[in-house]
């Protein structure tokens, strides 16, 4: 069934690959971007790949901050990417603490899931690019086996790491990912 699915995807995970890991994000004061996002978003894009989001936010459940503030700061770099000439097709967040036993919680590969169903996203031909175990582990349960890891958010131990690359920054997954 997998070969009638039309679009392949990088999924990226947010803080640590999009924005600079501060805990808890929610406030734009302290939202700052990579360096060299945006022009490795739109390599991905002229690649033929859809820009899908998946992110856990367990400060929602840990109540440091609401929902709304999620949305707020998650409505404001959509509009950044925008005005950067990227599109991203969609974003799925968990708003559940690590202590909940939801589906949707990286390393669960609920998020992926559903964003495989909702925009027939073809798992084989597409990537994740994360800063955390969490996020190699749910793609790989997903049925995605291109994984990139970055060194850019958190500490990862390289030796038991199961990403099929590991890099410093998402600029470089320019020289990983191609036609």
């Amino acid at each position: 069934m997998d070969y009638q699915l039309s679009k392949k995807a990088i999924f990226l995970d947010r803080d640590g690959v999009i924005n600079k890991e501060v805990d808890y994000l929610y406030k734009l004061g302290d939202f700052e971007f990579i360096e060299g996002i945006f022009e490795a978003c739109n390599y991905i894009q002229k690649l033929g790949y859809s820009l899908i989001i998946v992110t856990n936010q367990s400060g929602i459940a840990r109540g440091f901050f609401s929902e709304n503030d999620f949305h707020v700061i998650n409505n404001w770099m959509i509009d950044q990417f925008s005005q950067n000439n990227v599109n991203i097709l969609d974003v799925f967040f968990c708003p559940h603490s690590n202590k909940s036993n939801c589906e949707c919680r990286k390393p669960k590969s609920g998020m992926l899931i559903e964003a495989k169903n909702k925009h027939n996203i073809n798992m084989g031909e597409s990537w994740m690019i994360g800063d955390s175990e969490r996020d190699i582990i749910a793609a790989n349960l997903a049925g995605i086996k291109n994984t990139i890891q970055v060194r850019s958010g958190h500490k990862i131990d390289e030796k038991k790491s199961k990403a099929k690359f590991l890099i410093n920054s998402i600029q470089q997954s320019q020289d990983i990912i191609l036609l």
